[in-house]
């Protein structure tokens, strides 16, 4: 079972309403032109939504909405503890980590009860993201005044944090057939790159570069690095500008936009500074590179063999053609301490 200790320890828990939560759905009307398959799904959803929020109330100081097609920034945790302790006011009702829908919005527990009784009085007639607005208009806006006027007092309870912690990464809904192409424009994904102090090298390859996504940069940990199918024969070289120790490697391909764009049939070698005996047959080239793994399910990792001596290079080579572009995420090569 996938999080067994986790589950074991109570820090997650899994739930599910009894059928009597639900009403009869095949009562349900259609509205704003939507189908009766879509009624029925925002309907459940909204009925999930109040049910998660009255069962998680009691059990803490706030409350994050999220959803399971997410990527999150590193840190987000700190992030977001610090912007809601930092708030000079205790007025605020919705602190917002991400622009989209009812992804990554903060409450407080002693809300819930209120926010979910509103939402349970109106779950068959709109979307959730539409009845929390609803709920802001209700506690602040005037009738008397103009829209512009309930914009602004309705931005003293909902309280943006940019740039945005969350990124939706899904494409396929619960709702069957309907895709989500969501992104929030206010992520800044390079975030979500992990640099590491790599060795000086002097880097090249024979994949064509496709535009700013260089082999450098990814080097850096800057961006990815992303180039044209590759066919066999392509190499990407790293070569030290001095000989080193080194400890291991990890490269990691494809990505949370281009999941599929990874290399296939790739191996790791390398060059190893003087001649070394006892390599199995096989396990070294014309070169004289001496291979260290493979690449499998788009990630190569391991750790690379004192006996080797000192490295004077590192190469990815790629054995066979892909139908697919090429992305490298991460590039690290460890030094021997």
């Amino acid at each position: 079972m996938n999080f067994a200790q986790e589950i074991q320890s109570g820090v997650l828990e899994i739930i599910s309403p009894p059928s009597s939560f639900y009403p009869d759905f095949a009562t349900i009307k259609e509205t704003f032109g939507d189908s009766k398959d879509r009624v029925k799904w925002r309907t459940k959803q909204n009925l999930d939504y109040s049910f998660l929020m009255l069962y998680a109330q009691p059990k803490g100081t706030y409350y994050l909405q999220l959803e399971d097609d997410i990527v999150a920034k590193p840190d987000y945790f700190q992030s977001i503890k610090e912007f809601a302790t930092q708030q000079t006011s205790d007025d605020w009702l919705i602190l917002e980590f991400s622009q989209l829908g009812f992804i990554g919005k903060l409450f407080k527990c002693k809300d819930l009860p209120h926010i979910a009784e509103f939402f349970l009085m109106f779950y068959k007639d709109k979307p959730i993201d539409w009845l929390l607005d609803h709920y802001l208009w209700v506690k602040v806006c005037n009738p008397e005044k103009d829209s512009k006027h309930c914009d602004r007092q309705k931005s003293n309870l909902r309280i943006r944090y940019r740039p945005s912690l969350f990124q939706h990464v899904g494409t396929h809904s619960s709702l069957a057939g309907k895709i989500q192409n969501l992104k929030d424009k206010d992520f800044d994904k390079r975030a979500l790159h992990k640099p590491h102090l790599n060795p000086p090298a002097k880097l090249s390859t024979s994949l064509k570069v496709y535009q700013q996504y260089s082999l450098e940069r990814a080097y850096m940990g800057e961006e990815c690095f992303w180039s044209f199918s590759p066919v066999a024969g392509d190499y990407i070289l790293f070569e030290f500008t001095e000989t080193l120790q080194l400890e291991g490697y990890l490269f990691r391909s494809g990505n949370i936009e281009h999941p599929g764009d990874k290399l296939f049939n790739t191996t790791v070698q390398a060059l190893p500074a003087e001649t070394v005996k006892n390599v199995p047959q096989g396990q070294i080239d014309e070169d004289g590179f001496v291979q260290l793994g493979k690449f499998q399910n788009g990630i190569a990792e391991g750790k690379i063999s004192s006996s080797l001596g000192k490295i004077k290079a590192i190469r990815l080579k790629i054995l066979t053609e892909s139908p697919v572009w090429a992305l490298l995420s991460e590039i690290f090569i460890k030094l021997k301490k």
